[in-house]
């Protein structure tokens, strides 16, 4: 079994209008928000062995917040420009590349693509779960799809359980 877990960067901060959209970082709520994320994953033994993350300003802190609340023992992190506002379609083909020594893998990138990517993978899990998804993907949230199967590269659409979908305004 796989699981992933795709979690959107959290909100990002609009105030310096001479930032690129690359270099924004987050914004007070947003630094609490991946906070509550990550000591909600550890609560939740979460297990990730790799994470992907774009390089934007604001995924990469969401990633080290998030990661920080998890606490040690941390996994190995990849960095990749590709990864910011690519499409769906690139998330997924980056997906089947990773190695299958990773279990657990949690990509950190952005909306639409994530959203659309989460939405194309899930086939099953609580009605309730996926209701929430296929709504909106707010941000710091953190979709934790499992897969019956044992190679990244065998992902296929659908074939995904939703075992859970966190949202940080539901854990205040």
């Amino acid at each position: 079994m796989k699981t992933l877990f795709l979690l959107r960067h959290a909100k990002s901060a609009w105030d310096d209008p001479s930032l690129a959209d690359h270099d924004r970082p987050l914004n007070a709520r947003g630094e609490r928000a991946a906070a509550q994320v990550g000591a909600y994953l550890a609560r939740h033994h979460a297990r990730i062995d790799l994470v992907l993350c774009s390089t934007a300003a604001r995924a990469v802190e969401t990633r080290k917040r998030t990661m920080a609340a998890m606490g040690a023992p941390y996994p190995p992190v990849e960095h990749e420009r590709g990864l910011y506002l690519c499409g769906a379609r690139t998330l997924l083909e980056r997906l089947r590349d990773t190695p299958d020594t990773a279990t657990g893998l949690m990509l950190v990138a952005h909306n639409p693509d994530l959203h659309e990517l989460a939405n194309a993978l899930t086939g099953s899990g609580d009605h309730g779960l996926r209701h929430a998804l296929t709504d909106k993907f707010p941000t710091a949230a953190c979709a934790v799809l499992v897969f019956e199967t044992l190679h990244w590269a065998d992902l296929e659409l659908g074939a995904g359980r939703l075992a859970d979908f966190v949202q940080p305004r539901k854990l205040s």
